[in-house]
């Protein structure tokens, strides 16, 4: 097994003039790559870190991002990337919970962190990637004297690599502790299931702070080519296929509605494409067929988490059949199967695998799982039973092992493939006097997989408007986590003792469809 730090190590033996990453204005060879990511690693032993010591980063889709993931791998560092989409509080609260010592922000985002100098604790030094700034460190400044010889830190693939914050079921997130050998565990799987080669050029675009940076990690990893963008725009991405022949990517369904609705799609040369990933929720049935008719048969499916390093099941491209033998073209409807290195299997309450097409909960096991949610024992415990991780999803299993999603045991909500605990919403809107009660469920979404709403009751003599629950929880809240609608019921359906049955709210607005989940 290799660490973290050794994909742009031997990138640079094995590959060493081929271009490993292309952002913007910037091409990178492995040696150039590996040079940077040396360099950096230098600059920051330089600085007084050493291993274990855990730094945060800030920053849309950049190459220095990946260089920052590289550094802190040959180093021994852990890194918690943020979610520039949470609100700055939340932001705050996860810098601080990681115990980061050093903090990376990106273009853009150097005003929201200096903001937060007086609330982090233990923050040292702040680094700005991208612009001269007062009271910063620049990056260049740091990589231009600094040695390119690597600096042969001793990292053991089971050191932690990446601290990743995921939402938590009593508001609070939770901090997943992935080591190398999880991560490099679920990119060798991916790898096998998706022939990820050298002749590969990947056009990335999902969030580097999300586990979503797993076909960065693989296409480095075989010698391929990584084509970043900054964010998701589409025009963008199909330049970028055009020009830099890209053959797979990533998206949410969501983007490739998006993606067939592009007035000049027509104008793109996009025949390089072998390959589109997809996951999060399913993609509508007309959305496949117009992709299969445009693309040809490309697409695949996957499900994870955070927890699982990314990747648990596929859902490969000989199983998006639209028309023939029933059984067959119902694996649409499926997860897919499960990936060499990971065990999939369904459970009752007492941890006993049910029968074929009863469903229960789904539970992994493999390397590629979490060692365990930082500073939570409990949360740890309750999730690793018997060896497996309970991933709290509910399916049922067909004779073949194909995985069909139900339902979430928990509360959880996944709406455009970020978590959103209902309870954190709940808390925010019972700072209105007006309400009494408060359900925060999820409803189908055509264009998220799910969207939160709200149902309120309220007290006899007051009002209280859709618009201004959903904008005081925008002042509070990642724009996500938000309702997208609020509806005032006279009554919230409750048990005899008076607790409220968020799953028989949760019912009403599923009540056409043949699963509770997105």
């Amino acid at each position: 097994m290799i660490t973290i730090g050794d994909i742009s190590r031997k990138g640079r033996k094995l590959y060493p003039d081929d271009e490993a990453i292309v952002f913007e204005e910037t091409r990178l060879t492995y040696r150039m790559l590996d040079d940077r990511v040396n360099r950096l690693a230098n600059a920051i032993l330089k600085l007084g870190y050493k291993k274990g010591d855990t730094l945060t980063i800030l920053a849309e889709n950049t190459h220095k991002f990946v260089e920052v993931y590289l550094a802190a791998g040959k180093l021994g560092m852990v890194v918690t990337p943020l979610n520039f989409r949470l609100a700055d509080n939340e932001l705050v609260r996860i810098a601080n919970d990681c115990e980061a010592t050093l903090f990376f922000a990106g273009e853009g985002y150097e005003d929201r962190a200096e903001s937060y100098k007086k609330n982090l604790k233990n923050i040292r030094q702040w680094i700005s990637l991208d612009s001269i700034r007062k009271n910063f460190l620049y990056y260049e400044a740091l990589l231009e004297p600094s040695s390119n010889i690597d600096p042969q830190i001793d990292v053991s693939e089971d050191d932690l690599a990446i601290l990743m914050y995921t939402g938590g079921t009593t508001g609070l997130p939770k901090g997943v502790m992935l080591t190398h050998r999880n991560l490099l565990s679920s990119q060798f799987m991916s790898i096998i299931a998706y022939n990820i080669n050298k002749q590969d050029a990947l056009c990335f675009l999902l969030p580097l702070f999300h586990i979503s940076l797993w076909p960065v990690l693989c296409t480095l990893m075989v010698g391929g080519k990584a084509a970043l963008t900054r964010r998701p725009d589409l025009l963008n991405i199909c330049k970028l296929i055009q020009e830099e022949k890209c053959t797979f990517t990533t998206m949410v369904p969501t983007l490739y509605s998006l993606l067939l609705n592009m007035p000049d799609l027509d104008d793109f040369d996009l025949s390089s494409m072998r390959l589109f990933i997809y996951g999060g929720s399913p993609v509508a049935p007309d959305v496949l067929q117009r992709m299969i008719k445009k693309f040809g048969n490309v697409l695949s499916q996957i499900y994870g988490s955070t927890e699982a390093s990314g990747v648990a099941t596929v859902l490969e491209v000989k199983d998006h059949a639209l028309e023939g033998d029933p059984r067959i073209t119902r694996r649409l409807n499926s997860i897919g199967r499960e990936l060499m290195m990971v065990a999939v299997k369904v459970v009752d309450e007492n941890d006993q695998e049910v029968k074929q097409g009863e469903v229960g909960e789904i539970v992994l096991r493999g390397k590629s799982l979490l060692v365990g949610y930082w500073k939570n024992p409990k949360q740890t415990s309750e999730s690793w039973r018997n060896g497996w991780f309970h991933t709290g999803d509910m399916g049922m299993c067909d004779e073949n092992g194909y995985i069909y999603l139900k339902d979430r045991k928990s509360d959880m909500i996944v709406t455009g493939g970020e978590n959103v605990y209902p309870k954190e919403v709940e808390d925010i809107i019972y700072e209105n006097s007006a309400v009494i009660e408060c359900a925060v469920v999820s409803a189908p979404d055509a264009k998220w997989g799910e969207r939160v709403v709200a149902v309120l009751t309220l007290r006899e003599g007051t009002s209280l408007s859709s618009d201004e629950v959903i904008s005081y929880c925008k002042t509070k809240l990642a724009g996500y986590k938000c309702p997208k609608e609020v509806l005032i019921w006279d009554e919230i359906p409750k048990t005899p003792i008076g607790k409220i049955l968020r799953r028989n709210v949760k019912k009403h607005f599923w009540k056409d469809s043949d699963r509770l989940i997105g």
